[in-house]
């Protein structure tokens, strides 16, 4: 039975570590959170897109368990890096949580390993920070061991495409890399994709989500463009995607949310400033999209002031704190940036969201209020950030209240 230790049991981690478990390999996850590993040998799982009833049966067989004990790295044939990538204070990439599991990794290194980067990062890292410290060893990469890096492909909540389903990207430093790395994989993934260095497969990730910041950007602006001409952008952008080709339908919202759209692409962007090149797609959608939450909070401050009313003590309720509809994730969410910005101009802030029942994010510690409708009733202004399809108001045209909604404004 072949064996796979995961470094970093979160969002990225736990899904791979269960995928490969179904498929037989004995999986070892790694994680500094003593509390998570606990919930992990008890069979308790902690993210959503892995029930406690999938995850259970496999720890309860042996195929999966946690520890905090790097030193159980030595036993497994292959070695998958999943470590958060963040943006630091200055928007340069974070590499702290890669280099500290890399070096943890390298005293462990035994002939015959896979070890495989899936953190987002800049095109190089693999090459230039983890081989060196690896090859300090003494072992050479490509026959003693073997390195590659496979962006992962995680969406929260999402049911049609997982782990398992969704296309493997893999580059290897060597050909040698490659197909390790790939043979590795299609143990437990159903289509594998190689290709021919970690420089590429680390482009791809940033492309895919740079893809996405810029044409969201874009709707956001064409939103704020029609605004301005008095026209609705929703009309014009859902009369645009009945054509059959050469368009894809993107929406506007509040902002960008998650650990992957709003801050992979300044990787890149990061990247390329040291090559004295400007990535201006990307700068310029970052622009638009950071602005888009002070956007709907004057929406907000102005449909009060029709009100005869000040945004200063006024009640506003935030309906939806996740980044997404019907998950409980809130990195980077835009929705906590509306509350913070609500927060400064004096506003009485409370929120409703039946999937993150309390949050703590820069500086800001809230309950989820519990009674939506009445608490709907009673504020001033509703702010409607994320479409919880959990959300169904009978009463809701019949409340002579203000709602902002990143749709439409509706003033009953």
């Amino acid at each position: 039975m072949s064996s796979l230790a995961v470094v970093g049991m979160g969002y990225v981690g736990l899904p791979l570590a269960v995928t490969f478990a179904e498929s037989g390999v004995k999986v070892c996850g790694l994680d500094l959170s003593s509390e998570k590993m606990g919930m992990l040998n008890e069979g308790e799982s902690y993210i959503e897109d892995i029930p406690t009833p999938r995850l259970a049966p496999l720890v309860s067989k042996g195929l999966v368990r946690g520890s905090t004990d790097f030193d159980d790295l030595a036993d497994a044939d292959c070695i998958s890096i999943c470590v958060p990538t963040p943006l630091s204070k200055t928007r340069d990439p974070e590499m702290s949580y890669v280099l500290a599991a890399t070096k943890e990794i390298a005293p462990r290194l035994r002939k015959g390993q896979v070890v495989i980067l899936e953190s987002t990062t800049y095109p190089g890292t693999t090459r230039e920070v983890i081989l060196p410290l690896l090859e300090e060893t003494g072992l050479k990469v490509g026959e003693d061991f073997f390195l590659a890096f496979s962006p992962e492909r995680v969406d929260p909540g999402r049911e049609d495409y997982t782990t398992k389903n969704t296309p493997k990207v893999i580059g290897g430093i060597t050909p040698a890399c490659v197909e390790k790395a790939t043979a590795f994989y299609c143990q437990a993934i159903d289509h594998v994709v190689p290709v021919s260095s970690p420089e590429v497969a680390e482009m791809v990730k940033l492309l895919e989500n740079t893809f996405r910041a810029v044409n969201i950007g874009l709707v956001n602006e064409v939103l704020l463009m029609c605004e301005k001409l008095g026209v609705d952008a929703w009309e014009v952008i859902d009369a645009a995607a009945t054509k059959p080709f050469g368009f894809m339908k993107f929406t506007p919202g509040p902002g960008l949310g998650g650990h992957c759209i709003p801050i992979d692409p300044h990787y890149l962007s990061w990247k390329l400033k040291t090559l004295n090149y400007t990535a201006r797609f990307i700068e310029l959608a970052s622009e638009v999209n950071t602005g888009m939450p002070e956007h709907w909070v004057q929406k907000a401050q102005d449909l009060l002031n029709e009100d005869g009313k000040a945004v200063k003590g006024s009640k506003v309720l935030v309906v939806g704190v996740a980044y997404k509809k019907d998950i409980s994730d809130v990195r980077e969410s835009p929705a906590i940036d509306i509350i913070s910005l609500l927060k400064r101009k004096g506003a009485q802030v409370l929120y409703h969201d039946p999937h993150v029942p309390a949050f703590s994010e820069h500086g800001i510690v809230m309950d989820s209020v519990k009674d939506l409708n009445q608490e709907v009733k009673e504020a001033d202004c509703v702010v409607i950030v994320t479409d919880h399809s959990i959300y169904e108001w009978e009463s809701i045209s019949e409340m002579s209240k203000l709602l902002v909604d990143t749709r439409n404004v509706i003033k009953s």
